[in-house]
């Protein structure tokens, strides 16, 4: 139902905050591990620290989602942001890594509750003709969290304790909190319906696989490892089991009938391959700019300043302008940017300057933005008010899955090619220029000032050389989920956002 009045602003200002403090927590504690571990020790088990972030927060997007269109939203977003808060302060008093995983896997539930269902009380809380321009700014907000995260993760946890990574999400969540519960009324009328427990569970089986293996392959055990191939295994049956499970349940979770829609179809490929592309530039540029050119941790992380800027920009204009031109162009328009902007960046090497870079992460940032404004919108065009929250959340399930995927898939490519690199050039004798601390099997080492200033000249040349083309070579690689979501955006329906007639079709429903 739309609200009327001033409420609406103080509805949306809680929506806004909680999308920020969800979001951002993705990628927030990144930067912080070192300092983390350092602590609480633990080398051995950090990966479960994200991995049980995202696990818990991506299988509960579309499950959280197919709850609100049965029951409500309001109750699902009261009780996520409560469990996220909840989750943030046992993460700041954890006193082993174990713990700290545990509890981030309580944050992710009610992460996976908060981003798809604020996103739906937008759609379902503001009348039509008003919502373009928010869905900018709601979509400006959601790019920003992903690039702000490390950058605040990496200036707490050099000037504050890492807790406060944590803690901070208290008074923005309380704030949301307090402005949806108060401002947001919705109807208690709600038709009860079977829930797809046997969708629920082989979902997240499939996810909890599917993340473990991707995070933990090459790291803690090899690729051919029996613990890697069981999960894979575990995932591939899981996926079957889900996919037979939602054919054969009344309410699925994912309803695979959404995706007969071609609009819908095309917005949610696009969320899968633009996320892709995306978070290749949000991971690899700052470690190029501290590994190669030297740059301190916290340092790096403002070359995704110009980035942000350039997500605001098409963020905010795509909102605006999808209610006069299609959905299609503009995604056409702004992905070609994207695609452009990783094109650009596979051609940088140690010679290239900063304000160079600078340009280039400013076309990704233009080609990513207008995706997370406009895509929600062309979701749901054409499907029912009941299916709005499992639309979104499958939207934002898939863009989160895409973002997984492709730092794992390019960052396998990237290390294999740095290291086959590193050997060719240190084959044999030519190791002995290197101290004997240094190990070309962990090339990271690089990233640490003092590790650089014991290599001599030339060796470290041939290094950064090293490492400057195998980050230039996983951004060639990530034009292909690039271009395929051009591709994509190429086979959308010829459409736009209709205020009118979307609601005219509310006005009739009701009667």
């Amino acid at each position: 139902m739309a609200i009327k009045g001033s409420k609406t602003g103080w509805v949306m200002a809680g929506l806004l905050l909680s999308i920020l403090m969800a979001s951002m927590d993705n990628t927030i504690v990144a930067t912080a591990m070192g300092t983390i571990v350092g602590e609480l020790g633990g080398l051995d088990k950090f990966v479960w620290v994200t991995s049980a972030y995202m696990v818990a927060e991506m299988a509960g997007m579309p499950i959280f989602g197919k709850l609100s269109d049965m029951y409500g939203r309001k109750r699902f977003f009261v009780f996520g942001i409560l469990l996220f808060m909840i989750g943030s302060i046992l993460c700041g008093t954890a006193s082993s890594i174990v713990e700290l995983s545990i509890y981030r896997a309580i944050q992710g539930i009610g992460g996976g509750a908060l981003i798809p269902i604020s996103f739906t009380i937008l759609m379902d809380a503001v009348s039509p003709d008003k919502r373009g321009k928010l869905m900018g700014m709601f979509g400006a907000v959601f790019g920003l969290s992903s690039i702000f995260g490390p950058l605040l993760g990496a200036y707490i946890a050099e000037y504050l304790h890492w807790g406060w990574i944590f803690y901070i999400n208290l008074p923005i969540g309380v704030l949301a909190l307090f402005f949806v519960a108060k401002f947001y009324k919705e109807s208690l009328a709600h038709v009860k319906q079977r829930i797809d427990w046997l969708g629920a569970v082989t979902l997240v089986g499939a996810v909890v696989c599917l993340i473990f293996a991707l995070e933990l392959g090459g790291k803690m055990y090899d690729w051919n490892s029996a613990q890697i191939v069981g999960l894979f295994v575990g995932f591939a049956l899981f996926a079957v089991m889900f996919l037979i499970a939602e054919l054969r349940a009344e309410e699925p979770i994912i309803s695979f009938k959404m995706f007969k829609d071609r609009l819908f179809a095309t917005s949610n490929t696009i969320a899968l391959f633009s996320g892709a592309g995306f978070i290749v530039a949000s991971v690899y540029i700052p470690i190029f700019i501290q590994g190669v050119l030297g740059g301190s941790a916290t340092n790096s992380g403002y070359v995704l300043l110009p980035m942000m800027l350039g997500t605001v920009v098409t963020a905010t204009l795509g909102g605006v302008f999808m209610a006069k031109v299609s959905y299609r162009t503009i995604m056409i328009s702004t992905l070609v940017l994207l695609a452009a902007g990783l094109g650009l960046l596979s051609t940088i090497t140690p010679d290239t300057s900063r304000l160079v870079i600078t340009l280039y992460m400013i076309l990704v940032g233009l080609g990513i933005g207008a995706s997370f404004s406009v895509l929600t919108n062309a979701a749901i065009h054409s499907l029912p008010i009941r299916q709005r929250g499992s639309a979104t959340a499958t939207l934002n399930f898939l863009r989160s899955l895409g973002m997984m995927l492709g730092i794992t898939i390019f960052g396998i490519f990237q290390s294999h090619s740095l290291t086959s690199k590193l050997s060719g050039i240190f084959a044999g004798s030519g190791a002995e220029a290197l101290p004997s601390d240094v190990d070309l099997s962990d090339p990271y080492f690089l990233l640490s000032p003092v590790a650089r200033a014991s290599i001599p000249g030339q060796s470290l040349d041939s290094l950064l050389n090293g490492l400057s083309a195998s980050i230039s070579e996983v951004f060639a690689w990530g034009l292909i989920p690039a271009v395929l979501a051009v591709i994509a955006a190429c086979m959308m329906r010829r459409e736009k956002h209709d205020p009118k007639a979307e609601m005219d079709a509310i006005a009739a429903a009701a009667h």
